[in-house]
């Protein structure tokens, strides 16, 4: 299917995945969580395959495919530090945005301190 400028979509997103200090991958979706998931299986192409590329470490929506593949080429003729700075920008430790969020109960950690370490005088 292509995509004119035309075409109305509720979110579209342009995502640098990466391993850090690896390689980047810019591309656009417009089912994020989909793409993702694809890269992380292996489905999502030869590239993310080839440099195992998984971790979503930025994104930005667009309303207008247009605007968002124009900014996909610009991204793609960047030099390397310049897509650092910009992913710095927003996500200074590279945390995968993307990374299941970890189970607790609420309440535990005000109840139980966990495991403390006793020390000798």
């Amino acid at each position: 299917m292509q995509f004119t400028s035309e075409v109305k979509l509720d979110l579209l997103r342009l995502h640098l995945a990466s391993r850090m200090n690896g390689t980047l991958y810019i591309g656009v979706t417009n089912d994020l969580a989909r793409r993702v998931e694809e890269h992380r299986g292996g489905s999502g192409g030869d590239f993310t395959r080839k440099h195992g590329i998984g971790n979503l470490v930025f994104a930005e929506t667009f309303d207008d495919v247009s605007e968002a593949i124009a900014m996909e080429k610009r991204l793609k003729k960047w030099r390397r530090s310049w897509k650092v700075q910009l992913i710095e920008k927003s996500n200074p430790e590279w945390h995968d945005l993307m990374a299941p969020k970890p189970r607790c109960h609420p309440g535990r950690a005000a109840r139980d301190p966990g495991p403390t370490r006793l020390q000798s005088v």
